[in-house]
């Protein structure tokens, strides 16, 4: 989760007392049904003071003088524009480089093996990131490509990163990163992968060919046929409610290749009658062949 100072508890009987702009409740649930609507997100009233932290800004910015006047421009037709501000402030965004390492020594132990055993029937490699955040994720899945496929530019190999984020997309695109992202990167890894540029790191040129950064909100329909060999969701589907998450869940297998792998977050468990997939390994499922 993206840090944020976050202003003194709303009082109960006054919901807008001591803030900088007037913050009352039935605003807070008019945000909520809104990003609801939108991304699927749910934001419970817990939520309202991280709300509220995170749009000060916005409205500032808009020179609004409460959130009653912010919900009030969501509502124009204006307000569309508006959207992409709000997705941006209100998604959350934690990663690093090889979160949670176990998923990428699965794919180094086990995927990439299976792959290379297929290659006389296809050279297809295809690998979803979905919900990317600033690009860590699918980039850690290319280093692991490229060091364990040695022939990996005779392959068509392709990794969608997609993000709600606007502005986490454009970091991941570029690439660059600074020195404390990368900082538990060992140094032979990072001379293979990285160059120096000013105070930063730079992706090198063959992981970011391999990458396709694309704003995908995952709850609208998706332009994408598949099949995926890999998908990875990892800490997504907890800001769902359980029939968004369901839905998702049958998506992505749907999208799966037959024996292709679903990576999902350290807190989230699918294992549900008729998912069509099977459990293989901590937090990794698989779908029948």
């Amino acid at each position: 989760m993206t840090d944020v100072a976050m202003p003194l508890p709303l009082p109960a009987d006054r919901p807008d007392s001591g803030l900088e702009f007037p913050f009352r409740e039935k605003e807070f649930r008019f945000i909520a049904e809104l990003m609801h609507e939108t991304t699927g997100i749910k934001l419970n009233p817990s939520k309202m003071n991280m709300v509220y932290a995170r749009l000060v800004r916005r409205l500032r910015e808009l020179q609004l003088p409460s959130f009653a006047a912010y919900c009030r421009l969501l509502r124009e037709p204006e307000g569309e524009e508006e959207m992409s501000q709000l997705i941006n402030a209100l998604t959350t965004n934690l990663t690093r480089f090889f979160r949670e390492p176990h998923h990428f020594d699965h794919i180094r132990q086990v995927v990439v093996p299976a792959l290379m055993a297929r290659v006389n029937r296809s050279r297809r490699l295809r690998i979803w990131s979905a919900g990317c955040s600033s690009g860590e994720e699918p980039y850690s899945i290319a280093m692991v490509l490229a060091e364990q496929m040695r022939e990996l530019d005779r392959w068509d190999a392709r990794i969608l990163a997609t993000d709600l984020d606007s502005t986490m997309l454009a970091t991941g695109s570029a690439g660059l990163y600074p020195f404390s992202a990368l900082a538990d990167i060992g140094p032979a890894r990072l001379a293979r992968h990285f160059a120096k540029s000013g105070n930063h790191l730079l992706v090198n040129d063959q992981l970011r060919q391999l990458i396709s950064f694309k704003q995908l909100n995952l709850v609208n329909p998706w332009p994408m046929k598949g099949p995926f060999d890999a998908i990875f969701c990892r800490n997504v589907m907890i800001y769902f409610d359980q029939p968004t998450k369901a839905g998702l869940i049958a998506r992505f297998t749907e999208l799966l290749a037959p024996g292709g792998w679903l990576y999902v977050g350290h807190s989230e468990s699918l294992l549900e009658p008729g998912s069509g997939l099977v459990s293989a390994g901590r937090t990794v499922y698989r779908k029948a062949t």
